[in-house]
């Protein structure tokens, strides 16, 4: 077993199947298919069910993925160490991202950091809960993560670095049905068709404790997708309750921002792995706790 059989094993978990697995490891899907026949015939297991086209995990490979990504991160995490010792100049890091908290703090602090570490790359990696960004970085996925809770968050198995919290806020049409500069009062939502995330998330359990608070809403769009959101509104689906990291984006495109009465906001957070970092992700949560504090 060597550490490019465990990437193969993954690529094939991750992008659920060998033939776009193949496709972004650039090999044919015979030689991706053989490496991992050469690994399950070391492991003395079968990892994957083959079943057509499709390839199900075993329950063997669902046990194997864990210490695979950890194997992974470990020669990740001493190659990167190798390549420091006379300064950041490559690698990249990983981190898990909810969608609202990609907009801000994340573009900020990835601006940031390219000006100070311009030869290091950032990729984000999709998650809509707290608990996928969590299991996201618990499981090796991700180094770092990001994710905002209307509770704070505890949990043993990654750090946690509180960052600024995040107000709701409501975004509306420029032509109504509330004037501009004037803050909603929750009971004037009654009435109104508003447009949710899915459950689990942070909007969405605001939405539903107005209708726990017998606010007579109607979530009229849930979606998935938060790039429809503001489109939505801005073609009359809607209202949306959003985190306050929307503003500038919402308002240069021509909706307003209101804030909420009563307040409430959303607790924000880092998120890192136990294990050792490498050195570049270790410089990415450097730099953004360091670009949090500025904010205050």
């Amino acid at each position: 077993m060597d550490v490019r059989q465990l990437e193969y094993f993954l690529a094939v978990v991750d992008h659920g199947g060998f033939n776009r697995a193949a496709s972004v490891l650039y090999l044919s899907q015979p030689s991706l298919s053989q490496a991992v026949r050469a690994l399950e015939r070391d492991l003395g297991s079968e990892l994957f069910h083959r079943i057509g086209r499709r390839a199900v995990l075993t329950e063997a490979g669902r046990a194997l993925i864990e210490p695979a990504r950890e194997a992974v991160r470990s020669l990740q995490l001493a190659r990167a160490s190798v390549e420091s010792v006379h300064g950041l100049r490559s690698g990249r890091v990983d981190i898990a991202a909810m969608p609202s908290q990609a907009i801000e703090p994340l573009t900020g602090f990835i601006r940031s950091f390219a000006r100070s570490h311009p030869s290091v790359s950032v990729r984000v990696q999709a998650a809509f809960t707290p608990r996928d960004v969590t299991e996201m970085v618990r499981t090796g996925a991700s180094e770092l993560g990001l994710l905002a809770s209307p509770v704070g968050l505890a949990n043993g198995d990654v750090r946690t670095y509180p960052l600024s919290d995040q107000r709701f806020v409501l975004l509306a049409p420029p032509d109504g049905p509330f004037p501009p500069g004037v803050p909603v009062r929750h009971d004037q939502l009654s009435g109104h068709r508003l447009i949710a995330g899915q459950q689990g998330t942070g909007m969405r359990r605001f939405v539903d404790d107005l209708l726990s608070e017998g606010v007579a809403l109607t979530v009229g769009v849930e979606t998935e997708h938060r790039v429809a959101i503001l489109p939505l509104v801005l073609g009359g689906a809607g209202l949306a309750v959003v985190t306050d990291s929307w503003r500038g984006w919402a308002e240069r495109s021509g909706a307003l921002v209101l804030d909420l009465e009563p307040g409430t906001s959303l607790h924000v957070a880092l998120v890192s792995r136990r294990a050792p970092l490498t050195p570049a992700a270790a410089a990415f949560l450097d730099d953004a706790l360091a670009a949090d504090k500025k904010r205050l």
